[in-house]
């Protein structure tokens, strides 16, 4: 137990912090379109969309925290998981915060036009999926029970349309 009283396993042990994992993607990115420029569309309009998508990433995020923290439970995945959480973006998706984190990620890659971005994009999804999500997944399912098995049930698992 953590001197808080906190199994130190109370968690869903992902790899790493999301944030981290997109950091991490992006900074190869930025480093190959520096010697490798591989741009996607015309400046002015990749600049335009990427902010766009910056802003609508960000709205995203910060409802996401705000209805996670007015719901008492950790934002953080590393922290243990109080409640589960059914208002707000989470009406939509149940991973509204990677949502917002991948519409973060291709805002900056369009903004500063790299098509580098689009293909590690890739890759990082299938980390997410496999080395966080699932493992949350797993984690709230063991935890909550029947009560997450129904939210699971009721909301798709990124986008309100199409993906599970």
């Amino acid at each position: 137990m953590k001197g808080n009283g906190v199994s130190p396993r109370d968690n869903p042990r992902v790899i790493a912090l999301p944030p981290v994992l997109y950091g991490a993607t992006l900074l190869p990115v930025l480093a190959l379109d520096w010697l490798w420029p591989l741009r996607v569309l015309q400046q002015s309009m990749a600049f335009w969309l990427g902010v766009a998508l910056l802003l609508v990433g960000a709205g995203i995020g910060v409802w996401g925290q705000r209805t996670m923290g007015a719901g008492g439970t950790n934002v953080n995945p590393s922290e243990p998981t109080t409640a589960i959480v059914t208002g707000g973006p989470f009406r939509f998706s149940r991973n509204p915060l990677y949502v917002a984190l991948t519409l973060l990620y291709l805002g900056l890659c369009l903004a500063v036009n790299t098509g580098w971005g689009f293909l590690a994009l890739v890759p990082l999804l299938l980390i997410m999926h496999y080395g966080v999500v699932l493992r949350e997944e797993r984690y709230l399912e063991q935890k909550f029970g029947e009560t997450y098995r129904q939210y699971r049930g009721k909301v798709r698992r990124y986008l309100p349309v199409g993906f599970t």
